[in-house]
């Protein structure tokens, strides 16, 4: 990356990450919504798409303002967020346990839009861009709401039934060590019983 001397130039720099971030999302959260069992959550994603395409055409407004190109660099935040979500997903065999896993995977990426949203504006507003930081400020309001309602869905059922999965999950791994304990014990009192016949 070039070396930067202004926060004009910073805020530029900014710019550029979260527009490719944007674009990123607006391929990852379809697949995401093709996943999820919850009517609920599977409908907060597809409305998050929608308010992401938003997203984009904000940013886009707030090149044309700055008077730049709309041009993203490879936002790697993004991108290590989106793979780490997709991996864990993968992991989950359980549906509930899935949604969980793509809450959290989400709200780790509204976190890193809410954090970058934040500072844009605030640089913005700073060097008496004060159009540009108003873009940013819707934008980051949604991203505050869509965190809030992934929230909601996780406390009011998902993280519940995710939590009942993995207890029914290790009740038959419990029987079996039981059981395995059980034999042991059993096998243990009986091998002194025959070398007492022996002796006999």
């Amino acid at each position: 990356m070039a070396s930067m001397e202004s926060l004009d130039e910073l805020l530029q720099e900014e710019l550029k990450d979260i527009y490719d971030a944007e674009k990123q999302l607006t391929k990852a959260l379809p697949k995401l919504a093709k996943k999820a069992t919850s009517e609920e959550l599977k409908s907060a994603l597809e409305e998050h798409l929608r308010q992401t395409e938003q997203h984009v055409e904000r940013v886009e407004q707030a090149f044309e303002l700055l008077e730049l190109p709309a041009r993203g660099k490879k936002c790697l935040g993004m991108q290590n967020l989106i793979r780490e979500g997709e991996e864990m997903i993968s992991e989950a065999d359980d549906d509930a346990v899935r949604d969980a896993v793509m809450i959290a995977s989400a709200q780790k990426v509204e976190h890193y839009e809410i954090a970058s949203y934040g500072t844009v504006r605030t640089w913005a507003s700073v060097l008496g861009k004060n159009d540009v930081a108003a873009l940013f400020e819707e934008t980051l309001e949604e991203e505050k709401e869509a965190d809030k309602r992934l929230t909601e869905i996780a406390e009011s059922f998902i993280n519940q039934a995710a939590a009942e999965r993995s207890e029914e999950a290790e009740q038959p791994r419990g029987r079996g060590a039981a059981a395995r304990a059980a034999r042991g014990a059993t096998t243990t009192r009986t091998r002194p019983v025959a070398a007492d016949r022996k002796r006999k």
